[in-house]
């Protein structure tokens, strides 16, 4: 399918932990969908220290793609770090990362990649604009927690034009990837304001998109630890210290 296998148009990057179970499908409709798409890309899974089976699912995926990368760290990081590690590894000319559940389907990219023909180096799925749509709810304190978090991280990094931050479907072009990711710090959940914030210092263009997303079951979001609110809020406010004092280095 691709001209040089070794340089896609396209990265799909699926940051994976204890998705053993979910992988599998989500790997069928990816494949589903560019089975008759004259686009060269390659998908690259970025499996998270799990447990469980998912480096073996994502492994035996490897002989159905024609370029198909599966980086397997035996530590676990945080979503943070394995999307930051998939974006600076991936290839391709332009770099979407998305959730192994499936959350949030790969047929979106019908109307992000025009996007990128109008100029825009970053594009982001949101659940809260005009023409978005909730298929399938969270649990309603899980809703709350996420609009009163959404509320404090516009706030506190003055995002006021963006609603849904955390959305898990998020495109860039490698130039941003590679200047935003290269900077990026935050480990665990918190990265997505980490990675619009930093987008918008230093320049780039932002889209946002209209999704339809459903909420699967067997998130790993927590209220406290690694990868609980708690610990969002805290990379919240280490973000705009970083940011006030010069941490991320935009200026160079």
């Amino acid at each position: 399918m691709s001209e040089n296998k070794n340089k896609p148009y396209l990265s799909v990057i699926i940051p994976a932990y204890k998705e053993g179970k979910r992988l599998g499908q989500n790997l069928k409709e990816v494949k589903k969908y560019f089975s008759d798409k004259k686009l060269s890309y390659e998908v690259l899974v970025v499996v998270d220290g799990s447990p469980d089976n998912t480096a073996e699912v994502a492994r035996s995926w490897k002989d159905k793609f024609e370029n198909f990368r599966v980086i397997d760290n035996k530590k676990n990081h945080g979503k943070g770090y394995v999307v930051r590690q998939g974006l600076l590894e991936a290839k391709g000319d332009l770099r979407l990362f998305f959730d192994a559940d499936g959350s949030t389907s790969i047929t979106h990219l019908n109307t992000f990649l025009p996007q990128f023909k109008k100029g825009y180096d970053v594009v982001i799925g949101s659940r809260d604009i005009k023409g978005a749509y909730i298929q399938v709810h969270q649990a309603k304190y899980k809703e709350i927690m996420g609009d009163m978090g959404n509320w404090l991280i516009r706030i506190v990094l003055g995002l006021w034009s963006y609603p849904d931050t955390q959305c898990g479907f998020k495109m860039l072009t490698a130039q941003a990837a590679k200047a935003v990711a290269s900077r990026m710090v935050v480990d665990r959940f918190g990265f997505d304001f980490e990675l619009i914030i930093l987008a918008k210092k230093l320049g780039f263009h932002i889209k946002q998109m209209p999704v339809r997303w459903l909420n699967e079951a067997g998130s790993t979001v927590t209220l406290t630890g690694p990868n609980g609110y708690f610990q969002v809020i805290l990379d919240l406010f280490k973000t705009k210290w970083r940011l006030m004092t010069g941490k991320y280095k935009i200026s160079s």
